[in-house]
């Protein structure tokens, strides 16, 4: 018999279900895993409220920077340096945790939202972030700015899923995954920042159990389900030291039926081809949860990509104008109002400082967690072909700046070459986003308001 020449093929000879293409993916065996070439895969990682600057960014040789006055969208007159590019020989604070992988860091300083129109900085930094294009009006009060309403576009994160769903060699059982983390449950535009559409947010999925059963379904109880039964199991052989002859008998019956459930579920995990994750049961969705929260949410994104469920995923912490408590660092004040206190306010400083961090660990924890699990059936690790994008609403909380967004690209999948700090000197951040297409293969002319897309995407990343 010939071999298949693809895994539908194969699907088709042996009438075997499409639920079971997920599954063939990552299996060397049937000689599919290293058919489509190597698999690129993009993570767009969000936190809110801006940065403090003088503890993200690091050094740049200013005699070295090539320097360009340009005109933002509000008419200000700027001058900064601009083509630069200078080895990350250290980090400032707040990226500290990511010195394990600095030969795979970029940070992107210069990067700005050019995005204007109704609504306020904080609603259109988040819902223009990954769209690059305007607000729609609407009935949205926020600070001082006019209403707006939802993005009048799709997010750069669903223009690359679409493009890799499009073809059978890239497609997946997912197309996108959207993982949030303490996500407010009321649905406006301070707490979405995927787009499938205009006037379409897609809402993150923030509860751990939740997201498992959307990956595994009834998969997941009957993990459930087998915990049960180990405990039966073990009350089983113990009563059957307190009982007659009669009863151990009955209790006997009842012990086999229980032998053959968990071997029914033995056989439903091996069809599944690997293991299904175990979640800590009982977790409650709170700020003082957060951080367990966000390492289950990590650990599942991670086994999302290793079993090729996806190759595009978000991981949203909070929102926009995020209100987290950050109780474990020893703050008790809320992230939003500390990030409106000045400069001249050390401690407000030093807090903030501890809380961007704290969200770098967690991007260091997910860049641990890739780079500890190899590429099935391919090369280097998972961290080796991901890409993942670390990014904010506001370059600053207190001036609610949309200039120098925060952007830090760690990760070998799109080849970009690590290690260094560029400056871009104020260009529309939708060439970065352009730049996150054609880096997946899918080279975009625009995206988003043409009007800031017509230098192209962004040079110097490879």
């Amino acid at each position: 018999m010939s071999r298949p020449a693809s895994r539908r093929e194969f699907l088709r000879r042996f009438g075997l279900s499409a639920a079971a293409f997920p599954f063939l993916c990552n299996l060397p065996s049937l000689g599919f895993a290293s058919t489509e070439g190597r698999k690129k895969r993009l993570i767009i990682m969000f936190s809110p409220n801006g940065i403090v600057p003088s503890a993200f960014w690091p050094e740049v040789d200013k005699e070295k920077d090539i320097v360009k006055e340009f005109v933002t969208g509000l008419g200000q007159r700027l001058v900064g340096p601009m083509g630069s590019e200078m080895p990350l020989t250290g980090f400032k604070e707040i990226l500290t945790p990511l010195e394990p992988f600095r030969d795979k860091v970029l940070t992107l300083h210069g990067v700005c939202d050019r995005v204007r129109g109704d609504g306020d900085a904080h609603m259109r930094g988040i819902g223009c972030l990954l769209t690059g294009i305007e607000l729609f009006p609407g009935n949205i009060q926020g600070g001082s700015d006019t209403p707006a309403g939802w993005s009048s576009g799709h997010s750069i994160d669903q223009e690359i899923r679409n493009y890799l769903q499009s073809s059978p060699a890239t497609q997946t059982r997912f197309g996108s995954l959207e993982f949030g983390v303490v996500v407010p449950d009321r649905a406006d535009t301070w707490t979405r920042m995927v787009y499938a559409g205009p006037n379409k947010p897609i809402t993150p999925i923030d509860d751990p159990y939740q997201m498992l059963t959307k990956m595994y379904g009834n998969v997941a109880d009957r993990e459930t389900l087998r915990s049960v039964l180990d405990d039966l199991k073990t009350d089983l052989d113990k009563l059957k030291t307190l009982v007659g002859k009669e009863d151990q008998q009955m209790l006997e019956e009842q012990a086999t039926f229980v032998r053959d459930m968990e071997k029914e579920l033995a056989a439903a995990q091996q069809a599944a081809g690997h293991a299904i994750p175990v979640l800590e049961p009982g977790i409650r969705e709170s700020n003082d949860n957060l951080p367990k929260i966000s390492q289950m949410q990590v650990d599942l994104l991670v086994h999302s990509l290793a079993n090729d469920f996806t190759r595009v995923a978000t991981l949203q912490f909070t929102n926009s104008v995020g209100q987290a408590k950050m109780t474990w660092l020893g703050i008790d004040e809320n992230h939003h109002t500390l990030s409106h206190e000045p400069d001249s306010n050390a401690d407000a400083q030093t807090k903030l400082i501890k809380i961007n961090k704290w969200y770098c660990e967690q991007l260091a924890y997910l860049c641990k967690r890739l780079s500890e699990t190899p590429e099935p059936g391919g090369n280097g690790t998972l961290l080796d072909n991901t890409q993942i994008v670390w990014t904010n609403e506001l370059g600053k909380g207190n001036s609610h700046t949309l200039d120098n967004i925060p952007f830090v690209l760690v990760g070998g999948g799109f080849d970009y070459k690590g290690g260094r700090a560029l400056e871009f000197g104020g260009v529309p951040h939708n060439r970065l986003l352009m730049s996150l297409a054609h880096g997946m293969g899918h080279h975009l002319e625009r995206f988003g308001n043409p009007d800031h897309c017509s230098d192209g995407p962004l040079g110097g990343l490879v």
